[in-house]
């Protein structure tokens, strides 16, 4: 292609300038549509599936629910996990806005799990505090924030360009305030500018910092889009960024690279062991430390470390796989085939990913205010781009908000844009194409990656970050020799450029703080101890006007909410300049004489010794390997648009975005071709026009299989948003007839949590042949506490069924424990196990707690730990020293089933002592929560 003159760029306008369209940018967008500013969304993808929110997500990791949990609760623990290094004004935002934001994520139609009342299902999974509340329908988030984008009052204020990548914010040269965006399209290769009155980057983490160990580019843990991007635009229009040393390493799935759901696997009892079956985690999962321990186990004798669920009964297993294999990770389940493994058979063994940077699960980012402010005026910095620490997708939402709201207040910018910095941009974008035979970008990109694997990524030393730092320099002439010829090249150029950025971010600000923190973090062998006297601040960068990365020590401000062990003075900031590299030795001069007639030989024999590969060195497999089309994969293409679809879907897509009325949908729900019908259940879902509700309903009847799984999927996807009725009412009551079972869980679930049903009715389904349908009545019936019609389900035939009856006679809202009898006595231990953990929210009286001392001496682990449970109810006197006895149970989680029973007890002194005995129990879970009493 050939280079397009500056002279011919196409420029753009807009109040507010939102780059990347993910998770906080669209929420930035829409927030700041809805204050009234003109919108300009920048994707380099497309917004409908695009950054790491596009696969969904299975949970939220920090909801703080009111009566679950307190927001200064959550702000002490965030700040315990970072060691003290927050800005506590940040962190508190996230907390006391979150559940508002929850909310309002609901009124878009994004489904959170509740329980049988409506309650929100928080967990606990954390060794304090509940804030895990699932999704269970968390792969459709992105497409419900995209129908919100494009109703008819967001598209009048809000303009996206899908395939346009910003590759730097432009400023004032009166008064550095963010004016605007240079970029491209990376598909046509135009140049664009952009002037605007305020910029927010959205651009997600540096996911692909370190070299995943397959080697493949693009197999990171991380969303692999994620360059860096916006942290390198920031650094460059003159921001400061913030805890770069604090590195993103997770555990995973080892080959893979997919997460090994701690969130998910914990609340259904899996968790982390070693080859001995041990659990070995004391610290809490979103430290730093919990990684330092993960790694010291691997490392030892007692490697390799493995997720255990093959404990766990196969309700649960099928659980897990229903979201591990679909919401997590689509290629999970075929992974595990390949090797044969099986979840009910088989431990999966883990390892640990390479280093990203990421503010949303660690620390690191672009520094900003408690309203998403940067240093420099008008610029913004929302989700895990910025340094909020432990974020997560909620934080990303509300600093999104927060970042629309505040830049809403900015006009467009009127004046010239730089040329200086326009040139300069135009020249980072297209200098590829000068020279297209240069060094290709997946050879030039693993090279630099492997330089990060091998002198960046933990544990740390003083010299290896110092021939890091060389390289780095090095390789900004390669970077400027790759070649490209397509669009697409160019925006794989650019990328890697900003990877280096961020390299030489993370190996300079780990120089320069000279002690460990954050665990595996931030691990300094040349300084192993934590030094709170001299680093409890945050290390600021920036770029100085001679162009050098400079360093800022900036004291932690006084906490808002205080924490024991920190006490944080605050003060002015102390300027440290340009950090110093470690000499490294080498073995010195040549000692062999030198040649006749040649010149002194002073080359030092480590010269070369510093990883100076040249760029072709990433091996000739990588030159050929497939990489993702558009910047989100092979995904990015939309379902339905193959070449062999037909003519009318196609229509139906084009009508979709328009935001059309039922009117004119119900011909393509009417089509005699299923695939249109179902296209059109899709498209219904998508869009939600009035009358949608009965539409889909009446789709549970369709004579196609593919019709009525997505009409129950849209249904499911939409019981936030669905105005109930009699309409509606009466086309689910009808669906229970229809012989697909998963109809006919779709219509209970849908009767229940839209309060369209009653008693009767959901006691007719006790009876029907499926019993997934049972279980969704059992849940029915416990939303209207049908209290005798719970109880006579439980003779049913299934276990699955008894256990669900069970927990439900615990969560209505007057248990008793009257109701549980047959089950005490049933013959499955999970059943008896279930009933007798029911106990502690029905009550545990004398004749009860007296079955329960004895149920822990039963032969089923599942019976002792139930029955520890239980004696949480129960008289002190009667519970605490069969709970003290219990702590020599042979099974650890009946030990720590025992410990969190009396932590109910702990205002006696005997069960003082007994936890006194625990804290050093062989099991990490034991010891963790017997010491938090």
């Amino acid at each position: 292609m050939d280079i397009p003159a500056i002279g011919d760029a196409e420029e753009l306008s807009c109040d507010v300038l939102v780059i990347g369209g993910g998770t906080a940018g669209t929420m930035a967008a829409l927030t700041a549509a809805e204050h009234g500013a003109r919108v300009l969304l920048l994707e380099k993808a497309h917004v409908r599936h695009s950054g790491a929110l596009a696969m969904g997500m299975d949970g939220v990791n920090n909801a703080v629910v009111p009566g679950r949990a307190e927001p200064d609760d959550y702000v002490a623990e965030i700040t315990r996990a970072n060691d003290g290094i927050v800005d506590q004004s940040t962190v508190r935002q996230t907390a006391t806005r979150g559940f508002a934001m929850v909310q309002r994520l609901e009124s878009y139609g994004v489904k959170f799990e509740k329980d049988e009342h409506g309650e929100y299902a928080v967990r606990q999974v954390h060794r304090s505090g509940s804030y895990v509340l699932p999704m269970p329908e968390g792969k459709d988030v992105k497409k419900v924030l995209y129908r919100q984008l494009r109703r008819r009052e967001m598209r009048e204020r809000i303009r996206i360009e899908n395939r346009v990548m910003p590759v730097r914010v432009l400023t004032s040269p009166e008064g550095g305030r963010a004016i605007g965006a240079a970029a491209f399209n990376t598909r046509t290769g135009a140049f664009v500018t952009v002037r605007a009155g305020a910029v927010i980057l959205a651009t997600g983490p540096c996911g692909r910092l370190g070299l995943p160990a397959s080697g493949y580019l693009y197999g990171t843990y991380e969303n692999p889009t994620n360059a860096g991007d916006g942290y390198a635009m920031a650094y460059h229009a003159g921001a400061a960024l913030t805890g770069i040393e604090c590195f993103q390493i997770n555990p995973l799935i080892k080959d893979y690279n997919g997460p090994a759901c701690a969130y998910v696997a914990n609340p259904f009892g899996g968790y982390q062991v070693n080859r001995h079956g041990e659990r070995f985690v004391d610290s809490d999962y979103w430290s730093g430390q919990m990684m330092a321990e993960f790694a010291a186990e691997l490392a030892s004798d007692r490697g390799p470390v493995y997720l255990k669920l093959s404990h766990l009964p196969e309700e649960s297993v099928a659980s897990l796989e229903s979201i591990l294999h679909t919401t997590e990770r689509p290629t999970r389940g075929t992974f595990h085939a390949g090797r044969g493994h099986d979840y009910r058979t088989h431990d999966i063994e883990m390892h640990i990913s390479e280093i990203g940077l990421c503010g949303g699960h660690s620390a690191s980012g672009v520094r900003v205010d408690d309203h998403a402010r940067t240093t420099v005026p008008r610029l913004y910095a929302a989700g895990d781009l910025a340094s909020v620490p432990h974020n997560y997708m909620i934080g990303a939402f509300v600093f999104g908000d927060l970042a629309g709201a505040d830049a809403a207040r900015y006009a467009a910018y009127e004046g010239e844009l730089p040329a200086e910095q326009v040139a300069a941009a135009h020249e980072l974008i297209y200098r590829p194409l000068r020279h297209p035979d240069g060094p290709p970008q997946p050879q030039v990109e693993y090279k630099l990656r492997r330089f990060v694997n091998d002198y960046v990524a933990p544990p740390k030393t003083g010299a290896k970050l110092s021939l890091a730092v060389a390289a780095f320099d090095r390789m900004t002439g390669e970077i400027a020799e790759m070649g490209a010829t397509t669009a697409h090249e160019l925006m794989r150029c650019a990328e890697v450029s900003f990877i280096r950025d961020c390299a030489e971010m993370a190996a300079r600000s780990s120089l320069a703080r000279t002690e460990s923190r954050w665990g595996l973090y931030h691990e300094r062998l040349d300084h192993p101890e934590r030094d709170d006297s001299g680093w409890l601040h945050h290390l600021d960068l920036r770029k100085s006007a001679s162009g050098a990365m400079e360093f800022a020590a900036r004291p932690v401000e006084p906490y808002l909410v205080p924490v024991d062990g920190f006490a944080p003075a605050g003060g002015p900031s102390r300027h440290l300049g340009e950090v110093a590299l470690v000499p490294v030795a080498t073995a010195g001069r040549s000692q062999a004489p030198a040649a006749p007639g040649s010149g002194p030989a002073d080359a030092g024999a480590g010269d070369a010794g510093a990883g100076d590969a040249g760029a072709g060195d990433a091996g000739a497999t990588l030159a050929g390997a497939d990489e993702p089309e558009g910047a989100g994969g092979p995904q990015d293409r939309p379902a339905g648009r193959s070449g062999g679809a037909s003519p009318r879907i196609l229509e139906l897509l084009a009508l979709a975005e328009e935001s059309p009325g039922l009117d004119l949908l119900t011909p393509y729900l009417d089509d005699p071709d299923p695939a249109v019908r179902a296209a059109a259940v899709a498209a219904l879902g998508e869009t939600v026009p009035a009358g949608a509700g009965p539409a889909l309903a009446a789709r549970l009847a369709d004579a196609a299989p593919a019709v009525r799984a997505a009409a129950a999927a849209a249904l499911r996807e939409l019981l936030e948003v669905l105005p109930g009725g009699p309409e509606l009412a009466s086309g689910l009551r009808t669906a229970l007839a229809v012989p697909d079972a998963a109809v006919r869980s779709a219509a209970l679930e849908a009767l229940r949590a839209l309060r369209l049903g009653d008693a009767g009715l959901y006691a007719a389904s006790l009876v029907d042949a499926d019993p997934e349908v049972r279980i969704h009545a059992v849940r029915a019936l416990v939303s209207v506490d049908a209290v005798p019609a719970l109880a006579a389900a439980a003779a049913d035939p299934a276990r699955e069924v008894r256990v669900a009856v069970a927990k439900g006679l615990a969560s209505v809202h007057a248990p008793a424990p009257a109701p549980l009898d047959p089950l005490l006595d049933d013959p499955d231990p999970l059943v008896r196990g279930a009933a007798l953990a029911a106990l502690a929210r029905a009550g545990c009286p004398a004749g009860y707690a007296g079955r329960a001392v004895a149920a822990l001496a039963d032969a089923a682990w599942q019976v002792r730990a139930g029955a520890a449970a239980a004696l949480s109810a129960a008289a002190p006197g009667a519970a605490v020293p069969a709970l003290a006895g219990a702590l020599a149970d042979a099974n650890a989680d009946v030990r720590k089933a025992a410990v969190l029973a009396l932590l109910a007890h702990r205002d006696t002194a005997a069960a003082r002592a007994a936890l006194a005995t625990a804290v050093t129990d062989p099991d990490a879970d034991v010891r963790a929560y017997a010491g938090r009493a």
